[in-house]
């Protein structure tokens, strides 16, 4: 491994994390056009969007129960899972395809990524035990812009092919699992679990302080995954409903996904100046009322503001989320921080699921400017929960 200065450790997990989070919405990216290659129902959008998500909870569910995060090295958990979602991304352009196989594919696309997300974390927090907020906040921003890439790349042109969006992706997986094995050794605050513990699991619930936590993280995760899937069909009814043809769909969901990096960078460096749990309670309680005056964007006097609102929203829906993770790795043991870490991205995934098939059976039934007034029910549970921790 080549050795590599600690100033350079940090923007190497990003750069990886930017890399192979882009598998996550490479189908979505480009949905359209595998809807019509594979003829496809219209409600695939949701159905493989939750595969890659279900996929994601039972891979860090195994990952926690096994705590492998904990008892073997993070940075060559991190390159095989990596290497093995790629390989199911790029499964996705083989001719025979059927629904059937898409879902098969996207799942275990979502379960390795239970290898690269969290497992990021974990390297980022085993080198930055001070300023982690800020660590995490650069590291999310990364997940974040690998998420809206395969938007841009839709909208950049017309490429020979749909299936030159699922190359890119899965090739810039392997470069980001490559860069991580090759340069970014185990970090100096690492402890390695000794013995596979079942009761960890569960044990890391037991704090108030975390719990309330994960309870934020939860209901964040209610809104955020649910919001990213459907924000394209609602830009394009948006779009549609005042008869504008001069915007570009794709180009639209790049900078509204794409603007959250933003949001957790300035997340993190806000929770140096102010506590961590303040700016996570604010950035929710701002996503929430973006929730709850949703229907208003359409009826906006300017074009303008209605984009500014969205921006804002998607600034906003994600720049908790490195703060939560902040919070939940500060409140555990060292030695079952990625376990910690890891079970809560399973419970986080496993409610985007139910929320993101709420609004697939909805949107066939009311009219598409309510359909993210129910993704409020999240962060106000969170809410609730996180007022009631003094800690």
């Amino acid at each position: 491994m080549i050795r590599v200065k600690i100033k350079w450790i940090l923007p190497i997990i990003v750069f990886s994390q930017f890399c192979c989070t882009s598998l996550w919405f490479a189908g979505n990216g480009v949905m359209g056009s595998i809807i019509t290659s594979f003829d496809l129902n219209q409600n695939a959008l949701g159905y493989l969007t939750s595969a890659v998500q279900l996929g994601f909870i039972l891979g860090t569910f195994i990952f926690a129960l096994y705590s492998i995060t904990d008892r073997f090295s993070p940075s060559k958990v991190f390159f095989f899972s990596a290497l093995l979602s790629a390989g199911f991304n790029i499964f996705m352009v083989l001719s025979f395809n059927s629904f059937a196989s898409l879902l098969v594919f996207r799942f275990f696309t979502g379960f390795f990524l239970a290898g690269i997300y969290p497992v990021g974390m974990k390297i980022a927090a085993d080198y930055f035990e001070k300023g982690l907020g800020k660590s995490l906040g650069f590291l999310v921003g990364a997940l974040v812009l690998g998420t809206a890439l395969p938007h841009l790349l839709k909208s950049i042109g017309e490429f020979p092919s749909w299936r030159f969006v699922i190359y890119v992706t899965s090739s810039l997986a392997i470069l980001g699992g490559l860069l991580i094995l090759g340069l970014v050794k185990d970090g100096p605050y690492r402890k390695p679990a000794l013995k596979f513990n079942f009761s960890m699991v569960y044990k890391v619930f037991k704090k108030s302080s975390f719990r309330s936590a994960a309870f934020g993280y939860f209901g964040h995760m209610w809104e955020l995954y649910a919001f990213w899937a459907f924000l394209p069909l609602v830009l394009k009814a948006y779009l549609s409903f005042h008869q504008i043809e001069t915007i570009d769909v794709s180009l639209l969901s790049f900078f509204i996904i794409g603007i959250g990096a933003f949001g957790c960078i300035l997340s993190g460096y806000l929770s140096q100046r102010f506590t961590v749990k303040k700016v996570a309670k604010t950035a929710l309680l701002i996503s929430c009322s973006c929730c709850l005056l949703s229907p208003l964007f359409f009826y906006l006097g300017t074009h303008a503001l209605g984009i500014i609102f969205v921006l804002v929203w998607g600034m906003t829906v994600i720049a908790d989320s490195p703060l939560f993770s902040t919070l939940v790795a500060q409140n555990v043991q060292a030695e079952v921080k990625g376990t910690a870490l890891t079970i809560v991205n399973s419970v986080g995934f496993a409610i985007t699921i139910v929320s993101i098939q709420i609004l697939n059976g909805l949107e066939s039934i009311i009219d598409i400017k309510y359909l993210f007034i129910v993704l409020a029910l999240g962060p106000i549970l969170g809410l609730i929960e996180l007022n009631r921790s003094s800690n």
